[in-house]
């Protein structure tokens, strides 16, 4: 099945012609990498600010941690460090995806002009799905995700986890089309780090490829992951080289779409990437990289 050459979503319609960079804005004390750097909303409009000039194609703002281990925030919570960044972010010229999986934080969002849905369960909380459906432009992101953060690692019995995450992903992308939704308006994300060994993040990514059967483009996070400190030793803080090598290998297999921490690191990575023969990023006749956008 051939992929759309763009994704709906929202206010844009979204050129996967060359690789998009989703820089990640937590809004939370307790993710993995960057808990607590972006608490204060002032301080987080100037990260999303920062990251749109360090050539953010999107950004992706989230209120409540999905690392292992996690606990539920209730809508409230999650709404609170939402809602006074939203406003400026949209305000950027770029499209904005809400990173949640609690369908009143999607209506919400959805209500101030959000353009895309990033659901680590792949919209299976109640009324989500008919939510996205009665939006007829905003994009989504189904993610492959067994279980809740707090007990995902216990879920990893797979006899093939590559198969198994191709089966789920093709589930849940023909249930929101058979609700009406546009096949453009869906990405699909293996969910790397997400109820996944170390072994079989990797093997997935070796296998990526196989997933573009499903004909949807794919989004993919492998940026500071505790899998490349797994391989590494390195330090959450020390990931940086491990995040661009498994960013470019998921390129490699089909990846459009890129969601990292470190955004500037990540251009200047593609940029390389694209000089040396990859796809995307442009070279004019006289040497000059440019981002294709």
């Amino acid at each position: 099945m051939t992929q759309s050459r763009h994704w709906q979503a929202g206010r844009f319609q979204i050129d996967l012609a060359r690789p998009q960079v989703m820089g990640i804005v937590n809004l939370t004390p307790d993710s993995f990498s960057d808990g607590g750097a972006w608490t204060d909303a002032q301080v987080a409009v100037e990260h999303c600010e920062q990251l749109v000039r360090d050539g953010a194609d999107i950004l992706d703002l989230g209120g409540e941690s999905t690392r292992p281990g996690a606990a539920r925030l209730s809508v409230e919570e999650e709404w609170a460090r939402l809602a006074p960044v939203l406003p400026a972010a949209l305000s950027l010229g770029v499209p904005v995806s809400v990173d949640t999986c609690k369908t009143e934080i999607m209506r919400r969002a959805l209500d101030l002009g959000v353009d895309i849905v990033n659901d680590v369960q792949a919209l299976r909380d109640a009324g989500a799905e008919a939510l996205l459906a009665q939006h007829p432009n905003a994009g989504m992101c189904l993610m492959h995700m067994r279980g809740e953060p707090a007990a995902m690692q216990q879920l990893t019995d797979y006899q093939d986890v590559t198969r198994e995450v191709f089966e789920f992903l093709g589930q849940r992308a023909e249930a929101m089309v058979s609700l009406g939704v546009s096949r453009d308006r869906i990405v699909l994300d293996p969910g790397y780090g997400f109820a996944k060994t170390a072994a079989q993040n990797f093997e997935l990514q070796r296998r990526q490829g196989e997933l573009l059967a499903l004909g949807y483009p794919l989004l993919v996070g492998w940026s500071r992951k505790s899998s490349l400190g797994a391989l590494t030793g390195r330090a959450v803080d020390e990931r940086l080289p491990g995040s661009l090598a498994a960013a470019l290998a998921a390129l490699t297999h089909g990846a459009r779409v890129l969601r990292v921490h470190d955004v500037a690191a990540t251009v200047d990575a593609l940029k390389v990437w694209a000089a040396c023969g990859g796809e995307g990023y442009g070279m004019s006749e006289n040497g000059a990289i440019s981002s294709g956008g």
